[in-house]
């Protein structure tokens, strides 16, 4: 079994949550997380598990802590995982220079560019490592697996539950860089991770993967905030509604007036997603 290390845990609306740190083959480096486990969980009962991502300059404890998740994660009976938001203390030059780069902006997938590619593993990370870790020491039902997120935990939410439909069984998103290889965000850490060749970025791009005839089984659902800052540069959502309606892949975009890109908007919708996956996931 591998070793986690306890930094703290704490009794919370009738189960636990804890933060974590591992020395992480696929990262190279050490690594924390965040898991909620409600009662049930406590009990010794394997229950169905959400992993939740979150967005630019987070980290583990971001999301557990602001989105008001937890008591109706506990609600449901259902699990959440908290990955930090890319590799911590990598040394690669650059790293701590902006915020949409390097620390805090993993983007959630594998970088294959000299420097990047030997630590920013995040792809990887979330698909093998983190769920096989998670489920070696708690009660987690790894069968039973969703994934959310937001903003760039949002996008990396899309394109791993388009790409693995069969290992993530649902999947939602607030306020996602919907076409990241068309927009600053992403073009930047693409540029950087992956190198100038646009035809690598494709399979990270949640609207190119449904023009490509990536779908998902379930009901995609996203919540988008109208008064969002980065709503017409960065997130598009407009692109992702038409390419997920010539892929026929089941989506509802929700927009909603006067909600911003911050975690108030995060709380105010969170029950309604929770509820989305815990029905699909079979919690309670």
């Amino acid at each position: 079994m591998s070793k986690i290390t306890t930094i703290e845990e704490h009794a919370t609306c009738g189960g636990q949550v804890g933060f974590y740190s591992h020395s992480s083959t696929t990262l190279g480096l050490e690594a924390r997380f965040g898991v909620f486990l409600p009662a049930r969980a406590l009990a010794g009962e394997k229950v169905p598990v959400l992993f939740v991502l979150a967005g630019l300059t987070c980290t583990q404890e971001t999301f557990l802590i602001k989105a008001n998740a937890v008591r109706f994660a506990a609600e449901h009976g259902l699990a959440l995982v908290a990955p930090d938001t890319s590799p911590r203390g990598a040394g690669v030059p650059g790293e701590d220079e902006t915020y949409d780069l390097g620390t805090g902006a993993g983007f959630y997938l594998d970088a294959t560019t000299p420097g990047w590619q030997a630590h920013y593993r995040m792809g990887s990370y979330i698909d093998t490592e983190l769920p096989q870790l998670v489920q070696e020491h708690f009660a987690i039902d790894g069968a039973r697996r969703g994934i959310m997120g937001h903003s760039m935990g949002g996008h990396g939410a899309l394109v791993h539950a388009l790409t693995a439909p069969q290992a993530w069984k649902s999947v939602s998103a607030f306020a996602p860089i919907c076409h990241p290889a068309i927009v600053p965000w992403g073009e930047k850490a693409f540029a950087a991770y992956l190198g100038p060749d646009r035809k690598a970025w494709a399979r990270h791009d949640a609207t190119l993967l449904l023009e490509a005839g990536h779908t998902h089984p379930t009901t995609i659902l996203i919540d988008q905030g109208a008064a969002d800052q980065f709503l017409h540069n960065q997130l598009r959502p407009d692109l992702l509604r038409v390419a997920a309606g010539t892929a026929g892949q089941a989506l509802q975009l929700r927009e909603h007036a006067g909600y911003d890109h911050s975690y108030w908007f995060i709380q105010s919708f969170i029950a309604e997603h929770i509820k989305h996956h815990a029905t699909i996931l079979g919690a309670l």
